[in-house]
């Protein structure tokens, strides 16, 4: 049995010739065994921003977040966000992802990056890819449930501490909480082609590499806006 049905192997036929060893693409997807290397587990995070309008323009006001409700990072705020299954889109996931753990649903949402550093997370070799939305203030509820422990909107607050480092800070007027972290911005540039590379310097209250995912999402909606 192959990952694919017949018909939708079809597709990946090529010039319908045999390989080195004769096998046909049939054959070689009969033989292939997917557990001869290890494979990286892949999550989703979505990235929810609210905005406002000043003077005719979109300003972005306040971001989802959600408690940790197990480990790792437990009690700590998070970006929303879990697994993807095996046979699910990955924006598929991400809104499904959003929706049990927050509630919030009907929104679409487009894709940031992906984050792969192999120490991100201590349970396995895990990476993960951003999504981020952007929503009128006010127009949806968060209620927490499934891993999340707790859900609360948190307004923005950014200033530069140094040439090169960001402090990110997050707070909730409603949960009485105030999260950081300070975030070193590189720039790499490749014949003319300038882009940026983010590292937690130190964090307070946020899990794993989440500020870094959310300073370059911040980043890149506020140039578009």
């Amino acid at each position: 049995m192959t990952y694919l049905d017949s018909e939708q192997n079809k597709q990946f036929l090529g010039n319908g010739r045999e390989n080195a060893k004769g096998e046909s693409l049939e054959t070689f997807l009969n033989n292939y065994d997917p557990t001869k290397y290890q494979s990286p587990c892949n999550t989703v995070d979505t990235l929810v921003f609210t905005y406002i309008e000043e003077d005719g323009h979109k300003k972005i006001n306040r971001l989802l977040l959600i408690k940790r409700g197990n480990h790792p990072s437990i009690g700590m705020w998070a970006l929303p966000g879990g697994f993807v299954d095996f046979k699910e889109d990955l924006k598929a996931a991400a809104i499904r992802e959003l929706k049990e753990e927050t509630g919030i649903s009907d929104i679409d949402a487009i894709q940031l990056k992906s984050y792969g550093k192999y120490d991100r997370d201590p349970r396995t070799r895990i990476i993960t890819t951003a999504f981020v939305t952007l929503i009128p203030e006010g127009s949806q509820k968060a209620e927490a449930d499934d891993d999340a422990s707790d859900a609360a909107w948190f307004d923005i607050s950014l200033v530069d501490i140094s040439e090169n480092v960001t402090r990110l800070t997050l707070t909730s007027k409603e949960k009485e909480e105030v999260i950081a972290a300070d975030i070193e911005k590189a720039y790499v540039n490749i014949a003319g082609i300038v882009g940026k590379e983010y590292k937690t310097i130190e964090k307070i209250g946020l899990a794993a590499d989440h500020g870094e995912i959310i300073l370059e999402a911040y980043e890149m909606i506020k140039s578009a806006l």
